[in-house]
């Protein structure tokens, strides 16, 4: 299925989970791939197997609140600005990197710090 592009403005579960699966192909780097929807419930997706998650599991939903958050604050300058394409956050453990789907839906994607994050990006949007 790689390089199988889907549209996830008209998505399904399914579809979600093959993007996500898709794009932890990517990079062996990439740790975690998710869809959020806009209250930062997680719809599809998850950790690459194998990992340990960097943060305790009872903080995902606190994580995800907050990258749904910002991403509705950042359309407060759309119309001056454009569309957010995806945003991205380089911290010393980790590199997150969350690209919206639609008005409610968000794919975040945390990889570790190796990651070619010049190229990757654009890959991921490709994809979407």
């Amino acid at each position: 299925m790689m390089g199988m592009i889907v549209d996830l403005k008209t998505h399904s579960t399914e579809d979600y989970d093959s993007v996500c699966d898709n794009i932890l192909k990517l990079d062996s780097a990439i740790r975690f791939v998710g869809v959020i929807n806009g209250r930062g419930k997680l719809l599809a997706g998850g950790l690459r197997e194998g990992l340990k998650s960097l943060e305790d599991p009872k903080d995902d939903e606190m994580l995800f609140t907050e990258v749904a958050l910002r991403a509705r604050m950042r359309k407060e300058f759309d119309s001056q600005l454009g569309k957010v394409r995806f945003a991205m956050s380089v911290r010393d453990k980790v590199i997150i990197m969350s690209f919206p789907i639609n008005d409610d839906e968000i794919l975040y994607v945390s990889a570790n710090t190796g990651l070619d994050y010049n190229k990757i990006p654009e890959k991921i949007l490709g994809m979407l």
